[in-house]
């Protein structure tokens, strides 16, 4: 296989015999992991009640999953161009499915929180691999960004059939099978790919250090637990040691691969400053995002009453939008610049948050679904061709670990989004008044979450239940209006900066040879 490859690759690997098929494996991972990151939202209120998980672990465990996919997808990235990004992504495309199942039958919050970590240690095998062997699938620049449109639209796709699946399961069977339709998809993945996916790997990869996955894996959480607690409970010694030790790691970790003869991470790819520029959009994208995202589901089922089904048929036309960008984002940034596709695009996303700051509980859906739609374009133009030029920036060797930039900063932008945005919303929710006449532990159960509010209604008269969740609404509205605006400001200043950033940045054209 490895000779073969060598040859396709000198005679004109753009014309690889069955790479589309390939290609099309590589996605399910990718939609693989995207469903298992949206159905989450969509399964939040029925998970609060049965396991009756307290603010902070539903934060927890809506966010550890990212928390932990950050720290380790450099170190991933770099492993699967040391023993072979094939054998990689099919060890933790087994180890996903099976960790979707110990989700699936968590029995208490804290069981919740470490099977989405595990989670998120498999996770981080997936999303660097599935790049990194398309930058080696398609040496025609203009097939890669076709196939890179591709993949992001799977993404998307992954977005819009999660909440859709989720929601027909979650009507008919209990929360956890939300996890379970993970099975099948790594199940073919696994099969098919086996066969059609050829293994590529760094020929020069050098040792994989071991101290170096340990500091990025401290450093990368230290930084968002201390983000975390800062934004939850305002400044303590937990979260002033934890950013210490998160950038003392950091820290450590960039001298360290400084000096490595075979670095985890190759600093220099930084000094490229469309690479630069299109990480840091990236990651402020998703962070200006992602909160918000997490908490619409909510806002669907617990503020407007829609069932688990129309809840998520409402966020399809973010998707929609996603997918058809993503599609066709490679030929727009070539017809006209990099720069203006992606800041466009930002700018597009920042708009439709600042519009979301009028949010109430009886905003109609016609304002809603454009609103996503503009979010879902905005966002599939921009992060497709961001990963384009971070793809074109490297060298194929070097395409895990860039790849695996890319990741991070989608997933440490996640993580922050929901610590940052996800706080605003708890924080202000947490000071609704409490009507007279609620019991205090009813009215403490009421202010750990929205679905702990509507489900501790339940044990009240009529009339007190429906102040106290009206007031519970209210509160909720308002915390993600705020978190809106702010996510709107985050998308703006954004916009403005990608455009001097990838200024004279182009899409490659032509064969690599």
């Amino acid at each position: 296989m490895t000779s073969t490859i060598k040859t396709e690759s000198h005679i004109g690997g753009a014309h690889r015999p069955g790479r589309w098929l390939a290609l099309s494996v590589l996605v399910l991972a990718v939609l693989l992991v995207a469903v298992d990151a949206t159905v989450l939202g969509l399964a939040t209120p029925f998970l609060s009640e049965d396991l009756r998980p307290t603010g902070n672990q539903l934060l927890w465990i809506g966010d550890v999953y990212s928390f932990v996919i950050a720290g380790l997808l450099v170190s991933m990235g770099s492993l699967g161009d040391r023993i072979g990004r094939k054998k990689l992504l099919l060890i933790g495309a087994t180890a996903f499915g099976a960790l979707s199942v110990l989700n699936a039958y968590a029995t208490s919050p804290e069981m919740m929180i470490v099977a989405r970590a595990l989670l998120g240690v498999a996770g981080a095998t997936l999303m660097p691999s599935t790049l990194a062997l398309i930058r080696n699938l398609f040496h025609d620049a203009r097939e890669r960004s076709l196939a890179i449109g591709i993949w992001g639209a799977m993404a998307s796709a992954g977005a819009a059939v999660g909440p859709v699946v989720g929601g027909f399961l979650l009507e008919h069977f209990w929360w956890g099978s939300v996890f379970l339709i993970n099975l099948p998809v790594m199940a073919v993945l696994v099969l098919v790919g086996a066969k059609l996916i050829p293994e590529s790997k760094n020929p020069n990869p050098g040792p994989w250090d071991v101290p170096s996955v340990a500091l990025s894996l401290v450093g990368v959480i230290g930084i968002v637990y201390a983000v975390k607690e800062l934004a939850s409970h305002g400044l303590s010694p937990d979260a002033g040691v934890a950013a210490l030790l998160g950038v003392a790691a950091l820290a450590w970790f960039v001298r360290r691969q400084l000096t490595l003869p075979a670095p985890l991470l190759d600093m220099r790819l930084f000094r490229h400053r469309g690479f630069s520029g299109a990480v840091a959009a990236d990651l402020l994208t998703i962070l200006g995002l992602s909160g918000l995202v997490f908490f619409l589901s909510q806002f669907f089922q617990l503020v407007q009453g829609r069932q688990p089904l129309e809840a998520g048929l409402a966020e399809l036309p973010a998707a929609i939008g996603a997918v058809t960008a993503g599609l066709i984002a490679g030929v727009v940034a070539r017809r006209y610049s990099v720069r203006s596709v992606v800041a466009g695009g930002l700018a597009a996303v920042g708009v439709s948050l600042a519009v979301l700051t009028t949010l109430d509980q009886h905003t109609g859906y016609p304002l809603l679904g454009a609103t996503l739609l503009v979010v879902g374009v905005g966002a599939g133009f921009s992060f497709t061709v961001t990963a384009d030029v971070i793809l074109s920036s490297v060298p194929k060797e070097q395409a895990g670990s860039a790849s695996a930039v890319s990741e991070t900063a989608y997933e440490l932008g996640a993580a922050l989004g929901i610590a940052i945005l996800g706080s605003i919303v708890t924080g202000v929710y947490r000071g609704f008044a409490t009507p007279a006449g609620v019991p205090s532990d009813v009215a403490s159960a009421a202010h750990e979450s929205l679905g702990g509010a509507v489900e501790a209604s339940g044990t009240l008269a009529p009339g007190t239940a429906s102040a106290l969740v009206s007031s519970a609404q209210e509160a909720f509205v308002d915390g993600l209006r705020i978190a809106a605006g702010v996510g709107a400001a985050v998308l703006l200043a954004t916009a403005v900066a990608a455009w001097f950033l990838l200024k004279g940045q182009k899409l490659e054209d032509g064969v690599e040879h």
